[in-house]
């Protein structure tokens, strides 16, 4: 038997299959606020064992890239209510991703009122897509105080209590791919000297806070969370020590009774590989379950699966050209292609029109 097919209980949540539907940033929230057009989007997808939302904003300062949803307004609990109904009347489970974006931000995708901020005061290289002016570079983020830690922190807390409102079976913890958690992990763009920086135990302090403040408040048994140790995204560089930081993380994580750890290994998309010994130790340290991610196809997936390197594994375009992924997997069918020209542009095309099978 496939073991992909094969149900899975995470946590509460008895799942159909061992598919995951990765967070893919896709655009189309106008305002923010999730819509019709976004609740069609995850329900025709809603066959994967899990669906993890795109990257959502907990807070107006973490909404860094042009029309990106977030959950920290009453008219986007509502936006979200409509996909999660959908979902789940689809026969799917649901986990929002909670993303901050701290320096990888440009003011004009940001409200007036609205700060970039980080761990510390340097700007990331690359530049930042808007709306009104086509690319810009990334500004300088303000280093963030004492208060705007712990105000942070609360702003996590209050997005997941929103998203169990909204009718999300639990939320992911977006801590890779360069975005605020992230840097803090890293040394890179964590150079402060305080409680919060400066070895690694302080360096996790942010991740351990926010994973346990966010475990209090809906259970852990709801929340996951996204690692990319190795990754290079949005200018974030591997660092000497940064296998026993990461497992010292993984293990402070389970502790807090976190529900899964998420890994990200990019190589597919041209970043170091992640070596084996490191995705190990991390699933050693942590004791509970890991989706794997980046780049898989069935065969990979089934392969790892047997192994035992993880219980799921998440797939990205596969799922973003494919809704009916699950029945093409079940009749070994062709893939429908991802059209790139249509990723983050607003609008039904490339989003809700690629053909399922006959």
């Amino acid at each position: 038997m496939s073991t992909l097919l094969s149900p899975y209980e995470l946590g509460p949540l008895r799942l159909a299959n061992r598919f995951v539907m990765a967070p893919m940033t896709r655009s189309r929230a106008i305002d923010g606020v999730p819509n019709e057009l976004m609740a069609t989007y995850y329900s025709q997808r809603a066959s994967a064992g899990l669906i993890i939302t795109e990257g959502t904003a907990p807070s107006p300062n973490g909404l860094g890239y042009p029309r990106i949803p977030g959950l920290f307004s009453a008219a986007q609990v509502e936006g979200w209510r409509r996909v999660t109904d959908a979902v789940h009347e689809a026969g799917g489970h649901i986990f929002a991703q909670l993303m901050h974006v701290g320096r990888i931000a440009h003011p004009d995708n940001m409200a007036d009122d609205a700060e970039i901020v980080a761990p510390s005061a340097i700007a990331a290289a690359g530049e930042m897509y808007t709306d009104s002016q086509g690319p810009q570079a990334h500004p300088s983020p303000k280093a963030m105080t004492g208060e705007d830690i712990a105000r942070a922190r609360r702003e996590y807390v209050d997005a997941a209590q929103k998203a169990i409102a909204a009718g999300f079976d639990g939320v992911e913890l977006h801590g890779a791919n360069g975005y605020l958690i992230d840097q803090f992990l890293h040394p890179c763009s964590n150079q402060r000297d305080d409680d919060y920086g400066g070895s690694p135990d302080k360096r996790n302090r942010f991740a351990l806070e926010v994973a346990e403040a966010v475990a209090k408040a809906i259970g852990g048994q709801r929340v996951g969370i996204r690692l990319s140790p190795y990754g290079v995204f949005n200018d974030i560089q591997p660092f000497e020590g940064i296998d026993a930081q990461f497992e010292a993380l993984a293990r402070g994580l389970g502790e807090h009774g976190l529900v899964y750890i998420h890994t990200v290994d990019h190589e597919a998309m041209g970043a170091p590989p992640v070596p084996s010994e490191i995705k190990h130790k991390l699933r050693e340290a942590f004791g509970g379950p890991i989706i794997l991610s980046g780049g898989y196809d069935a065969k990979r997936a089934e392969a790892e699966l047997r192994e035992g390197l993880g219980e799921l594994v998440a797939f990205g375009r596969p799922f973003l050209a494919n809704p009916d992924l699950i029945t093409r997997y079940q009749r070994d069918a062709a893939l429908n292609e991802p059209n790139y020209d249509l990723f983050y542009t607003p609008g039904p095309e490339g989003y809700i029109d690629y053909p399922p099978l006959e």
